[in-house]
């Protein structure tokens, strides 16, 4: 039989993709700081302007990519989970729909086999409904 993710599977899983985007953004971030340190680097040993620009041009054109790519991730990963809780909804409510049926036609059993008594023994059935309606009424008396 297929696992069906709890609402607790779900939680870990978003928790877990969080922390790996967390991990891979400290990553660029890094990244982009040794770029920077290697730009002032070459700043200072007079390389001029022009290479400068490149590679601010350059530094931000990655970093736009690479919030792109964590934009899509995001998404991909929201729907993944989105389609996940939708399946567990389904299949919960499947499975309320199922429980209801049973409980209906099992309280529909009963009640024809109470019907059933009571039309083979109609006195024993009063004399039971009243005992019962007397001490009833005793309990709400003492109250």
């Amino acid at each position: 039989m297929a696992h069906n993710p709890t609402a607790d599977d779900i939680k870990r899983d978003a928790r877990s993709a969080a922390n790996e985007a967390h991990g891979d953004l400290k990553d660029g971030a890094r990244k982009i700081a040794d770029d920077v340190r290697d730009t002032a680097r070459e700043l200072s040993d007079n390389s001029g302007a022009a290479r400068l620009k490149e590679r601010g041009a350059a530094l931000a054109d990655d970093a736009v990519e690479t919030g792109k790519h964590y934009a899509d991730r995001a998404l991909e990963t929201g729907q993944e989970y989105a389609d996940r809780a939708r399946l567990e909804a389904e299949r919960l409510y499947e499975a309320g729909q199922q429980k209801a049926t049973e409980v209906a036609h099992y309280a529909e059993e009963r009640y024809d086999e109470v019907s059933e008594m009571v039309r083979r023994n109609p006195a024993q059935a009063l004399g039971i409904a009243a005992g019962v309606g007397f001490l009833v009424g005793l309990l709400i008396s003492r109250r």
